[in-house]
């Protein structure tokens, strides 16, 4: 997996902008059938979590999510298989992200060295996987720009942009695993 061009990265979010209702409704019926577990965690937990701070939030997190499922399949190809991915890959994936998670969210009671390592190793494997940080950046600044249309929302914009950075290494993991699987 490389980082996409600002020039690809322009053109997989005018096509993510571009899908029609009745075709996103494919795409995403598709990632929950081939991809569950993934589905299941960025579109079920991962809004739950930001509601606690703003709904809003949680429903622009949504569509960021399927814009960010759009943009890897326009630039990278389709999604691969859940069942063409190796079960223990999953399970990695889910524990590491749920420890890193935690240490990330400040209201959860977690000893301070514990957390500090938690954040450490997170920051420390984001800075050495492909993340797509020209998307992340896009990403960062639509959260910012609707957070301030509302001052209700900015309380949850933190949480939101962390979780749409996990979602997008989350995805460049899922292509860049089964890219050394093939």
């Amino acid at each position: 997996m490389y980082e996409l061009s600002e020039r690809e990265l322009f053109e997989a979010i005018h096509y993510a902008k571009s899908i029609d209702e009745e075709t996103g409704a494919k795409i995403i019926e598709q990632f929950q059938l081939e991809q569950t577990a993934p589905a299941e965690t960025i579109f079920g937990i991962f809004p739950s979590i930001i509601a606690e701070e703003n709904p809003e939030m949680s429903y622009l997190f949504m569509d960021l999510c399927f814009d960010v499922l759009c943009v890897f399949q326009h630039a990278f190809g389709p999604l691969p298989s859940q069942s063409e991915m190796d079960f223990d890959w999953l399970e990695k994936q889910a524990g590491l992200l749920e420890a890193e998670l935690q240490s990330l969210v400040t209201e959860r009671h977690m000893d301070d060295k514990i957390r500090s390592k938690l954040q450490d190793r997170f920051v420390k494997r984001s800075q050495e996987e492909t993340t797509q940080m020209g998307l992340v950046n896009f990403m960062n600044a639509a959260i910012d720009e609707f957070a301030s249309e509302d001052l209700s929302r900015v309380p949850a914009t933190k949480i939101t942009q962390t979780m749409i950075f996990i979602v997008i290494r989350l995805f460049s993991n899922l292509y860049s695993s089964a890219r050394k699987a093939d």
